[in-house]
């Protein structure tokens, strides 16, 4: 039936025959879609898609709220053989402008309540059509697929052929659409799941959204070849996700999602009995963090280290030690090296930038064939652009972005360096460490910093406690104290923010 396309045939297969199993619980209304009713959307939605004219390696572009039918309508992409791409929902119109014109999709879906505002740059970007689509399942998409002859055979695809787009955040330059293929999504959710233990027992409490990577790619993909099912949270609150873990196995969140769970006096080892297992990512976990989560919970988080061009690189084990400040061990089958900007090798126990080669590393950046060639070197490593450090054991972990990197008076200044000093300060939430110009020395490091509330921490004492520990090209000359570090939707920090508030 799916046989002939790569990724939906290995999405559909561990469900076959358990077509009355439940894929999906709403959090919100208690609503139980079954793996059957599921799959006879998703042939809808790929039948609607069929028939406006959408034909293989046509895009199809989405900016809808969380829900089954939307998640119904990526597979029902897939399932027609054409390029899913899912936009923030935060965008406003002048970005998504950018993107529609850029990927030129056949098919823009929106919530209906902005389509007033989103239909006319989906047409000045040349859109053929403009559908809607709303968190309850309700728009003309949805019409769309009532109506329409279902797609029961799928689009031939095979492994090479583009199954994504995903833009990156865009925070050094004009956002790139990374092309993710078949092969890349297929063999990342299969090793995800095996190293994962996930099985069609595991329940996973969803809160992330689901136009990156972690809430897409790894947590819907990874469940479906599993066989498993999601408890669907539309976002993430803390009192309503700690309810479910009774009836829950994991969670996969960022930190921030760890934070604000640890607030909550529920939180016990009694109301985790049933959980096995925490996955953190998108976003460094300090820490302390770490600590007050093990104390409470008796779990230790699982880190893991993926990005936009790449899925998932690396994973601490499920079974084994998890290291707590690192993103654990390359993937099989996935190969990570340290090298310096012409590729030669780090020494050993050096920061290096991070390279990555495998099944899991996308085609390039859509029509930036430039851009793609800058970053892909000519035997098929990837730069990600990110920092790390190895150690004996061979576990990653991640120092920064090479665009983070502070160099003053020519040395090189590693942000995680300070950051870490300082997160261990009595008082300190958390810091980020980032350059701002300097007349004499090129640059010179600032730092913001959130404290706990009720501390009476200055920006003199915290250059006081870490000035031992840090050669005085090191030391930050500005010290800012703010209510909360900026970021993404992802948790990300933000650091082009702060250096753009604070350069001056």
């Amino acid at each position: 039936m799916y046989s002939a396309n790569c990724l939906a045939s290995a999405l559909r297969a561990a469900s076959l025959g358990r077509d009355d199993a439940p894929f999906a619980t709403d959090a919100s209304t208690g609503q139980i879609t079954t793996y059957s009713a599921l799959w006879t959307q998703v042939e809808a939605m790929a039948g609607a898609l069929v028939a406006l004219g959408v034909a293989p390696g046509d895009r199809v572009a989405m900016q809808v709220e969380k829900s089954i039918p939307g998640l119904a309508c990526y597979l029902g992409t897939v399932l027609a053989g054409a390029i899913h791409l899912p936009l923030n929902t935060g965008y406003p119109a002048a970005e998504v402008s950018y993107f529609l014109t850029d990927a030129a999709p056949r098919v823009f879906i929106c919530d209906p309540a902005k389509l007033d505002t989103m239909s006319p740059v989906a047409l000045d970007a040349g859109v053929s059509h403009v559908l809607t689509l709303d968190a309850d399942g309700a728009g003309t998409l949805s019409d769309a697929a009532a109506t329409a002859t279902p797609l029961t055979q799928a689009v031939a695809r095979g492994a090479d052929d583009l199954a994504a787009f995903l833009y990156t955040s865009g925070t050094t330059g004009r956002s790139k659409g990374a092309m993710l293929t078949h092969g890349n999504l297929t063999s990342n959710a299969d090793t995800l799941r095996d190293l994962w233990q996930f099985t069609d027992t595991d329940v996973l409490i969803h809160a992330l959204p689901v136009f990156h990577t972690h809430g897409l790619f790894v947590a819907i993909n990874v469940t479906l070849m599993a066989g498993g099912a999601i408890i669907l949270h539309r976002s993430f609150d803390a009192a309503a996700v700690l309810a479910d873990f009774p009836r829950a196995t994991s969670l996969m969140g960022v930190p921030t999602f760890y934070t604000r769970l640890l607030d909550q006096p529920g939180l016990t080892k009694d109301a985790c009995a049933g959980m096995r297992l925490f996955v953190s990512g998108s976003a460094p976990m300090l820490l302390d963090t770490h600590l007050k989560w093990q104390d409470r919970t008796g779990h230790t988080v699982l880190e893991r280290y993926g990005m936009t061009e790449t899925c998932m690189n690396t994973s601490n084990p499920y079974d084994g030690q998890r290291k707590p400040g690192t993103v654990g061990l390359p993937l099989p089958g996935v190969e990570l090296r340290l090298a310096e900007a012409d590729g030669s090798p780090t020494p050993k126990g050096a920061p290096g930038g991070i390279e990555v080669r495998g099944p899991n590393l996308f085609k390039g950046y859509w029509q930036m064939p430039e851009k793609t060639a800058a970053d892909m070197r000519a035997d098929g490593w990837f730069i990600t652009g990110d920092i790390g450090q190895i150690d004996d054991d061979g576990y990653v972990s991640i120092v920064g972005r090479s665009k983070d990197l502070i160099i003053s008076g020519g040395y090189n200044i590693y942000p995680k360096e300070i950051e870490a000093l300082i997160d261990d300060i009595d008082g300190v939430v958390e810091s980020a460490a980032f350059g701002v110009p300097d007349a004499d020395f090129g640059e010179s490091v600032a730092v913001a910093i959130v404290l706990e509330r009720g501390a009476t921490l200055t920006p003199d004492a915290i250059k006081q406690a870490i000035a031992p520990q840090l050669a005085r090209y090191k030391h930050p000359r500005q010290v800012h104290i703010l209510d909360a570090l900026p970021r993404n939707t992802m948790g990300k920090v933000q650091k082009n923010q702060l250096r753009d508030t604070f350069a001056a």
